[in-house]
């Protein structure tokens, strides 16, 4: 047991960090690690491969994911934001990369290999740009002669612009909505926040004029007749199939006929072996990381911190509701990954970034003082 005495990085670590919302990461890994059981061997089994082949990488990932949050949380503030900066330079180069040198793939250019490894690095520019635009929305509330306000959204213009060459269009759409939060939290102008609403329509309605996967996810959506929605209708079935407490594990059918299932829609599969007892706890577990850490951020005095712990939670929270919604048949296909649950390295060492990100800026970091006596004393206490 470390003691408070202890002058450690170590245990100044365990005596700062939210032990609850930790634990509640934790938790949603060890589901993940689960539901990988449940969903991937029947995946990996139709296309010749061991079917234990996902799982065991499912696993695998987890290792560089948790070693990344875990040293993430350590950094103070300003190194989050230094390293934050770094991230999505390097991130958007790869992007770039990616779209002159990367594999097309169902009309698609979103990884790039790199000594064998595949990388998505639109994935790792995410948790980034939230904390750099954080960082700009800080600045420009602190110093409004600062021109910070006009540069986060050159940044949101130069991400969202290579995003939809990609295309990746549900990405462009999670970034834009998380920056537009982050500018109605900065404070900014209800006229601007409704223009930039019109602004997001507008383009919305040019994709589905232009693109034609989108018009036909949306055609889809609206009106299944008008085409194929086998993944779509099996997903949402098997909510209906599992009932409250589910087949049992092993016991489900849905995943043997779904292409994504341990992807996409992990959480259907969960939903027909586990029920919808298991489906609320997830998202219980989910509304807890995003209350919790948008109770956390608006204790903090800071402002960077604010913006940017309210940023990466709401980025965590809103990735999570549109997968859910698509299993649900709720919203169009978007191709977004559950966090911690679907298979996906690029996806698990970025949410890991992200989330570490987030514990680092909730620590809980003693207010600096000075005595009668001259000497720098500790006003707040650990918790």
């Amino acid at each position: 047991m470390m003691s408070r005495e202890q002058r450690t990085p170590l245990s100044e670590w365990w005596w700062t960090v939210d032990k609850l919302l930790l634990a509640a990461i934790m938790a949603l890994i060890l589901a993940g690690v689960i539901l990988s059981l449940a969903a991937s061997p029947p995946v990996a089994t139709r296309i010749g491969l061991d079917p234990f082949h996902f799982f065991n990488r499912h696993v695998l990932f987890l290792v560089p994911s948790i070693i990344v949050m875990i040293g993430t949380s350590f950094l103070s503030p300003k190194h989050v934001r230094r390293s934050a900066l770094i991230v999505l330079a390097l991130s958007m180069a790869l992007i770039v990369a990616t779209l002159l040198f990367g594999p097309e793939v169902k009309g698609a250019r979103r990884w790039i290999t790199i000594i064998g490894v595949n990388i998505q690095a639109s994935e790792a520019a995410k948790p980034a740009f939230v904390v750099v635009v954080s960082w700009l929305f800080a600045e420009s509330t602190r110093r409004p002669e600062m021109p910070a306000t006009s540069m986060a959204l050159a940044l949101l213009v130069m991400l969202l612009t290579l995003l939809v060459l990609e295309p990746d269009f549900g990405q462009t759409m999670l970034m834009a909505t998380v920056w537009g939060a982050l500018f109605f939290i900065a404070g900014m102008r209800m006229v601007w926040v409704f223009g930039l609403f019109g602004v997001s329509a507008v383009g919305l309605f040019t994709a589905y004029l232009t693109v034609p996967h989108v018009a036909a996810r949306i055609q889809r959506f609206m009106n299944p007749a008008s085409g194929d929605t086998f993944q779509v209708d099996l997903a949402a079935d098997s909510f209906m199939q599992g009932g409250w407490f589910g087949q049992g594990p092993g016991e489900g059918t849905v995943k043997r006929l779904l292409p994504d299932s341990h992807t996409d829609f992990v959480f259907a599969v969960g939903a027909e072996e586990f029920g919808i007892v298991l489906c609320l706890a997830l998202l219980a577990l989910f509304a807890f990381i995003v209350l919790r850490s948008l109770s956390r951020a608006y204790a903090s005095e800071d402002l960077f911190t604010r913006f940017a712990a309210s940023g990466l939670a709401i980025m965590f929270g809103t990735q999570a509701c549109i997968n859910m919604a698509v299993n649900l048949h709720l919203m169009p296909a978007k191709g977004m990954t559950l966090p911690f649950i679907s298979y996906g390295g690029s996806s698990m060492v970025s949410l890991a970034y992200g989330v570490g990100m987030l514990l680092a800026l909730t620590r809980q970091r003693p207010t600096v003082g000075i005595d009668s006596m001259g000497a720098a004393n500790a006003v707040r206490a650990y918790a």
